[in-house]
């Protein structure tokens, strides 16, 4: 089975889903995307991860970014489990669930870690870019659940870091100053970034996040 690695081509794939069936870089279209696999149905912290993503599908969307989830249970589980995260969560659930019984979207993507589990899902997390490449992977074990703020801080960082030549610090968040790549000049920084800048070390530049 072949590693997926950042910079990677995203696995195409069709599936079913909650939402019909999806040929998966047709339904991205150029948009973002974000594909993360929960270990089954009727599970507690599934649950609250799904009504997390739903309560949070309005920042996705600004971020021009389609949310997909995945696990290996059936479409009619799936429809019967979304009821219960709709009434447990307080939520209308806005994005599709994939069913993939046969594990072929697990599998295409490493998703099951026989060491931890050798059914089910771990909860994996793959941010796609508009190009369809592979920006980031993230796994979790079946007992932790995903923090989704840092998922959408890390699409800020992502969608930024490829527009400009900047970096983004530890704990950055949307509106925070950044870091300047080592590969911009002194002399071209003014140019560049006319926010000015703040020279630490030579390695280390500050400036203002240049699209606010």
């Amino acid at each position: 089975m072949a590693t997926i690695r950042l910079g990677d081509i995203a696995p195409d794939f069709k599936a079913e889903t909650t939402q019909g069936t999806v040929q998966f870089h047709e339904w991205l279209g150029d948009s973002w995307g974000v594909l993360f696999s929960h270990p089954a149905d009727f599970t507690p912290v599934c649950t609250t991860e799904l009504g997390t993503v739903a309560n949070y599908f309005p920042e996705f969307k600004k971020r021009n970014t389609k949310v997909i989830a995945l696990s290996v249970d059936s479409l009619e589980s799936h429809l019967n489990w979304i009821k219960d995260i709709e009434e447990t969560q307080n939520v209308t659930l806005q994005y599709p669930i994939i069913a993939d019984e046969n594990k072929v979207v697990a599998n295409l993507y490493d998703m099951i870690h026989p060491n931890a589990n050798d059914t089910f899902t771990v909860r994996s997390v793959f941010i796609i870019g508009g190009d369809k490449k592979v920006k980031l992977i993230l796994t979790y074990p079946a007992s932790t659940g995903r923090n989704f703020d840092e998922l959408l801080r890390v699409i800020d960082s992502l969608q930024l870091t490829a527009n400009y030549s900047v970096a983004t610090p530890a704990n950055w968040k949307d509106g925070q100053d950044v870091v300047i790549s080592p590969s911009i000049p002194d002399e071209d920084i003014p140019a560049k970034f006319p926010k000015g800048f703040n020279r630490i070390k030579y390695y280390l530049r500050m400036t203002p996040q240049p699209n606010k």
